[in-house]
Formats: C-alpha cells, sequence, structure tokens
C-alpha cells in the first residue's frame, strides 16, 4: 500500500511539474503548481509528516499560489507579448549560465554531502515522537526559530517586497492611460 501511495504521490508531482513547464496560460501553469503541491503533501503524509503537509496544503497550495494567481491577473495575461525583443540584453545568456551552474552546485551538494543529507534525516525520526505526539511541530519550531531564524526572516520580507514591486509595476501601467 505504501508503494501505490508513493507511486501515485510521485505520479501527482512530476506531471505538476511538467504542467508548469508545459503549459502556455499562465494560469493552467498555477493550477499544476497546485497539484504539484498536494502531491508533496501526500508524500509528506506518507511519512508520518502530518503538520508539515498540513502547512504545505495551508501554507503553499492557498496562500502562495493565491498570491501568484493574483499577481497574473493584476498583470494581465490577455497581453501578447513580442519574444523577439529583450528588454535586457543578454538576459538568456545569463539565465542559460546561471541555471547550469545552479545544476552543478545541485548535483556536487548531492555526490559529495550524501552522508551529510543522510544523517541530518535522522534527527526529526526521535524517540521523543513516541512520548509526545506534539514532537515533531516542536522540533520544526526550535530549528525554524532559532538555527534558521534569518533566513526565515529574509523569505517573508522577499516575499512583500515582490507583492509590493508588483503592485507599485501594475499600478504605473494603468496609471500612464489615467494621467
Amino acid at each position: 500500500m505504501e508503494l501505490f501511495v508513493f507511486v501515485c504521490a510521485s505520479v501527482m508531482v512530476l506531471v505538476g511539474a511538467l504542467g508548469v513547464i508545459v503549459r502556455k496560460h499562465p494560469v493552467h501553469a498555477a493550477l499544476s503548481l497546485v497539484l504539484t503541491l498536494f502531491g508533496i503533501a501526500v508524500l509528506f503524509v506518507a511519512q508520518s509528516a502530518e503538520f508539515l503537509a498540513a502547512v504545505q496544503v495551508i501554507v503553499y497550495a492557498g496562500a502562495i499560489v493565491i498570491l501568484f494567481l493574483f499577481v497574473i491577473m493584476l498583470l494581465g495575461v490577455d497581453k501578447a507579448e513580442n519574444l523577439q525583443i529583450e528588454p535586457l540584453t543578454g538576459q538568456r545568456w545569463i539565465a542559460g549560465v546561471v541555471g547550469l551552474g545552479m545544476v552543478g552546485l545541485l548535483t556536487t551538494a548531492v555526490v559529495s554531502g550524501s552522508d551529510v543529507l543522510r544523517l541530518r534525516g535522522l534527527g526529526i525520526a526521535s524517540s521523543v515522537a513516541g512520548e509526545n505526539a506534539d514532537a515533531n511541530i516542536q522540533q520544526l519550531a526550535n530549528s525554524i526559530f532559532s538555527d534558521y531564524v534569518f533566513a526565515f526572516e529574509v523569505t517573508s520580507v522577499l516575499l512583500v517586497v515582490a507583492v509590493v514591486g508588483t503592485v507599485l509595476l501594475a499600478r504605473r501601467r494603468t496609471g500612464k492611460g489615467i494621467a
């Protein structure tokens, strides 16, 4: 049964991820992202991480994807753009180099740090979980609010800046026609 759930959830994740890349309409791509995030939530439930599954659905599939859809609708998806005109010259070449660099970093991290990755996963499944039903949540909260508090706060600031920037860009575009 576990193998069946894993295969079904993995298929959901892969189909959703391919849908995000392949779909031309941004709203359909965002809905494919929801499928991917639900598949990841199912994988969390299969690993007995119910709290992370709930956070995955509520925060990511709920709030973040709705934010994406709001931004897509705010900017207008019905306008056709000329893809031959580059607003920043050389951006495609730079994006390719950055993408290859990220793939290289990920490959190096997985190959050279496989023992580290295996050992870090042992900390969550401890003997405390049997005594206290909320041990997983407490360990996660201690980790986020002590070891990773800076990254947590930077992520929240980046999300706020992205929303404010999107609203400002959309207001400038519509404001030109009014004034």
